[in-house]
C-alpha cells in the first residue's frame, strides 16, 4: 500500500460504489427533474423550421429529378432511382443548411440561447471549482505520444493554479506485455518529472470487457463516488487547463447540464492526408459546430472525448446494457457515447455543444487507410443505433434524430452507389433494348420517352450548388476576418487552400463511398470487428494501399470498360467516380508521405492559425521527451527485469498472488526469448515473479541466458549518457562484448 501512495497508484482498498448505481433505472417521465424551458421551445421551433425547409428542399429535387427521367417515374426503375437520389441529396442538404445556420450565426456574434451566452459573467466568477478527474482510457496505444498529451494538460493545469482540484487517470485496456509494461514505466516516470505523486494514476484491467466503456465502468464502480466531474481524454486529445476550469465552472453554474462537450480542432498534422483533414476542420468546422449547436441546444451530442461529464449523472443513468436482438442487433453497444448522452438527457440532464469554448484539440488520422480502418467500428457501431432509435423507451425526438444521423453518415454511401448503380443500369436500358412504350402495362396510350439534357445539367449544377455551399460559406466567413484570414497564411493560401482542398475530396469521396458501403453490409450479416490500436503517424506502405483498395481499382476499371462499350458519352459522366477508384492505391501512398507533408508544411498550404501560432499545450506537448515508456534497445519485458526504476513500477501494478514457480525457473534457465507472450504476461503482472527474477538476473554471476538482456541494457546506459555529456570512450559494440 505505502508503494502504491509513493508511485501514485489509487489504493486497491477505495470502497467500489453501490452496486444499484450501476444499472440504469427509467425515471418515470412525472418522477424527471424539472428544466428551463426558454431553450427548450426556441429548439422545437428552430427544429420545425429546419427540417421542414429539409423537406421541401428534397421533395423539389425529387421533382427534377422525375422531370429528367425520360418515363417521368413511370417505371420501378426509375422510382427506385429517384427514391436514392432524395434520400442522398436530403442528406447532402443537411450539411448545407447547419452550414449557413452556422454562418449567420457567427455573423450574429453568437447565439443568445447558448450556454456561454445565458452565464452571468459574475455568477462565472463566482463559481468555485470542484472534484475532477481526467481519464485517459488506452489500448495498444503509442505510450510516449499518449503520456506527451497527458502531461502537456497537467502542466496546463498546474499554471492555472488549480491543480489541487483534479486528478489524473490512465486506464489501460492493453492485452501485449510490451505495451502494458512500457506503459506502467512511462507512468512513474512521468510522476516522477512531473512531480505528480498521488495525482497521476495508472490502472490495468485484467479483464477487458466491453472496450472502452467497460474501461469507463470500471473506474466509476471503484473510485467515480470521489469525484463530482470527469472528463475523457483520448490517446491524440489534448486540453489547455484554463479550458479544463471553464467547463467546470459553466457545470457549477448550471446544476441541470449533464455533459459539456468541446469541440476539438484538429492540430499536429504531418501527412498531406492530415493536413488537408486539419485545414478542412479548422476552416469548416466551427460552421458546422456553431449550426449544430443552435439546432440541438441543450439535447445536444457527445462525441466520447474531450467532455465534461456529471459523475452521478452519469452512473445513474447511462450504464448500457447489451442489446437483445439478433445479429447486428445483439450483444455490446459498440458505439456508446450518443447512446450515453441520449441516456443522460432521457433522466432529466441536459447535453450541450459549445462552439465558444476553445483549446480543445485532436489529432486526425496519418493515412486514408488508417481513417477507414477506425470508421469500420464507427459504421457498426452507428448501425447497432437503430435498435435505440426505434425501440429505445423515453429518448427524446432530438435524439432519435441524431442516431438516424448517425446511420445516415454510413448508410448514404450504399445509396449514393445504387444511385450511380441504377443509372448505370437506366442508360443500359436505352441502349441496348428496345423502347418499351407501355412501361405501366396494359395501356391502350403509348407513353413517349422524353430526354432534357438541360434539365439534367440544372440539376446537377444544383446538387454541386448544395454539396460546395458550406465551403463557400467557410471561405466567406474567414475572408472577411483579418485574424482568422492572415491565420490561413493570407487571401491567396487560403483561396488555394479550398481550391486544393475541394479536389482532394472530390478525389477521396468515391473511395470513402465504397469503403462505406462495405463496412454498412459487413455490419448488416453482423461480421466480427477486430479492436485494435490505431496508427498515430506512420506512413502507408505499397502493399497495404493495395490491399485496402485492389476491389476499387478493379470495379473502376470494369466500370469504366462497360461505360465505353455501352455509350462513349457515358464513360465521361462516370469519370469523376471510376478514375478516383483507379488511382486510389496511389492517392493513399502520396497522402501518407511525410516529405510531401512537410513541404506542404514549409510553403504554408493548408496551414492553420494554428500552424502559424502554436498554443501552448501543443508547444508543452512538443517538448516534452520523445522516449517516455521507451525500452531502447531491448524488450519491455527484459527491462521491466533488469533496469530498478522499470522493475519498481511494474511490481506496483502487479497482483499480490504466489509467484509461479515453474515459470520463474523457466525463465531464468531459458533466457528470456525463450518465453511466449502468454508466459511473459503471467510472469510480468505478478509482484512476487518480478522480484526474484529481478534480483537473480541482475546477480553476480547472472544466469548465463540473460548475458544478451544484460549488455543490451548496458549499451542502451551507454548510449543515454553520450546523448546527455558528450561522446564516451566506451561504445556501444564494445560494452556488448563485456561477460
Amino acid at each position: 500500500m505505502q508503494a502504491e501512495q509513493r508511485a501514485g497508484l489509487p489504493p486497491r482498498s477505495a470502497p467500489p460504489i453501490a452496486r444499484s448505481s450501476l444499472h440504469y433505472r427509467m425515471r418515470p417521465a412525472a418522477h424527471r427533474k424539472a428544466v428551463p424551458t426558454g431553450w427548450v421551445w426556441a429548439a422545437h421551433v428552430r427544429r420545425f423550421f429546419f427540417v421542414a425547409v429539409l423537406v421541401v428542399q428534397t421533395l423539389f429535387a425529387v421533382y427534377f429529378m422525375l422531370a429528367v427521367l425520360p418515363y417521368h417515374g413511370g417505371t420501378l426503375l426509375e422510382i427506385a432511382l429517384a427514391a436514392a437520389f432524395g434520400a442522398s441529396f436530403g442528406w447532402v442538404s443537411l450539411g448545407g443548411w447547419l452550414a449557413l445556420s452556422g454562418f449567420f450565426i457567427r455573423l450574429m456574434g453568437g447565439d443568445r440561447k447558448g450556454l456561454l451566452a445565458r452565464t452571468s459573467e459574475a455568477a462565472f466568477i463566482g463559481a468555485s471549482l470542484a472534484p475532477t478527474a481526467i481519464l485517459m482510457p488506452i489500448y495498444e496505444e503509442s505510450v510516449a505520444q499518449s503520456l506527451a498529451g497527458l502531461a502537456a494538460a497537467y502542466r496546463s493545469l498546474e499554471r492555472t493554479g488549480e491543480l489541487k482540484h483534479f486528478e489524473f487517470f490512465i486506464l489501460s485496456d492493453s492485452r501485449d506485455p510490451e505495451t502494458w509494461l512500457a506503459e506502467q514505466a512511462g507512468w512513474a516516470q512521468l510522476v516522477r518529472m512531473l512531480g505528480g505523486s498521488g495525482r497521476i494514476h495508472y490502472r490495468r484491467r485484467r479483464l477487458n470487457l466491453k472496450h472502452k466503456s467497460g474501461n469507463i465502468a470500471d473506474f466509476m464502480r471503484r473510485w467515480g463516488r470521489k469525484y463530482r466531474y470527469f472528463m475523457i481524454l483520448d490517446a491524440d486529445s489534448l486540453m489547455e487547463g484554463e479550458t479544463i476550469k471553464r467547463m467546470v465552472r459553466l457545470m457549477q453554474c448550471h446544476e441541470r447540464v449533464g455533459i459539456l462537450q468541446a469541440p476539438p480542432r484538429i492540430v499536429s498534422a504531418r501527412s498531406p492526408f492530415a493536413r488537408i483533414q486539419q485545414f478542412a476542420n479548422c476552416l469548416y468546422g466551427p460552421l458546422f459546430t456553431t449550426g449544430l449547436a443552435a439546432i440541438q441546444l441543450g439535447d445536444g451530442a457527445y462525441w466520447g472525448h474531450n467532455a465534461l461529464i456529471r459523475t452521478n449523472a452519469f452512473m445513474d443513468h447511462c450504464a448500457i446494457a447489451n442489446l437483445r436482438g439478433i445479429g447486428l442487433f445483439r450483444g455490446a453497444v459498440m458505439s456508446h457515447d450518443f447512446v450515453e448522452a441520449a441516456f443522460i438527457r432521457r433522466g432529466g440532464y441536459e447535453v450541450w455543444l459549445e462552439p465558444g469554448l476553445e483549446g480543445s484539440y485532436e489529432e486526425s488520422p496519418p493515412t486514408l487507410v488508417d481513417e477507414l480502418a477506425r470508421d469500420r467500428r464507427w459504421a457498426k457501431g452507428n448501425l447497432q443505433h437503430l435498435a435505440l432509435m426505434l425501440g429505445g423507451r423515453g429518448l427524446a425526438l432530438a435524439h432519435r434524430f441524431t442516431f438516424l444521423n448517425g446511420v445516415l453518415a454510413y448508410a448514404a454511401a450504399p445509396l449514393w452507389l445504387a444511385f450511380l448503380a441504377l443509372s448505370a443500369a437506366e442508360v443500359a436500358q436505352f441502349t441496348l433494348f428496345p423502347i418499351d412504350y407501355f412501361p405501366a402495362g396494359h395501356n391502350l396510350i403509348p407513353v413517349w420517352p422524353e430526354w432534357h439534357p438541360e434539365w439534367a445539367i440544372r440539376l446537377v449544377a444544383s446538387t454541386a450548388f448544395v454539396l460546395f455551399l458550406p465551403k463557400l460559406l467557410a471561405f466567406l466567413d474567414a475572408f472577411v476576418r483579418g485574424p482568422l484570414r492572415r491565420g490561413f497564411g493570407g487571401s491567396l493560401r487560403l483561396t488555394a487552400g479550398v481550391v486544393l482542398e475541394s479536389i482532394a475530396s472530390m478525389l477521396l469521396a468515391p473511395i470513402r463511398m465504397l469503403a462505406h458501403t462495405h463496412f454498412v453490409l459487413e455490419a448488416a450479416v453482423n461480421l466480427h470487428i477486430r479492436w485494435a490500436g490505431q496508427n498515430r503517424g506512420g506512413e502507408l506502405g505499397w502493399w497495404a494501399s493495395l490491399r485496402m483498395h485492389g476491389f476499387g481499382v478493379v470495379l473502376g476499371v470494369g466500370w469504366s470498360w462497360f461505360a465505353w462499350w455501352l455509350k462513349p458519352l457515358f464513360l465521361y459522366w462516370s469519370l469523376p467516380v471510376t478514375l478516383p477508384l483507379i488511382l486510389a492505391p496511389i492517392v493513399s501512398v502520396l497522402l501518407s508521405r511525410h516529405r510531401l507533408g512537410d513541404w506542404l508544411g514549409r510553403t504554408g498550404l493548408f496551414g492553420t492559425p494554428e500552424d502559424k501560432q502554436r498554443p501552448d499545450v501543443i508547444r508543452e506537448c512538443d517538448a516534452l521527451p520523445q522516449d517516455i515508456g521507451d525500452p531502447g534497445k531491448m524488450t519491455a519485458f527484459e527491462r521491466s527485469l533488469l533496469d530498478p526504476e522499470w522493475n519498481e513500477a511494474a511490481r506496483i501494478c502487479g497482483n499480490r498472488r504466489r509467484a509461479p514457480v515453474t515459470l520463474v525457473e523457466k525463465a531464468l534457465a531459458k533466457g528470456p526469448d525463450a518465453l511466449d507472450r502468454d508466459t511473459k504476461a503471467l510472469l510480468a503482472g505478478n509482484e512476487a515473479a518480478l522480484s526474484r527474477l529481478h534480483r537473480e538476473v541482475r546477480s553476480s554471476p547472472a544466469p548465463r541466458a540473460w548475458h544478451p538482456a544484460r549488455a543490451r541494457l548496458e549499451c542502451s546506459s551507454v548510449e543515454y549518457r553520450r546523448d546527455q555529456t558528450g561522446p564516451s570512450q566506451d561504445t556501444c559494440e564494445d560494452t556488448a562484448q563485456r561477460p
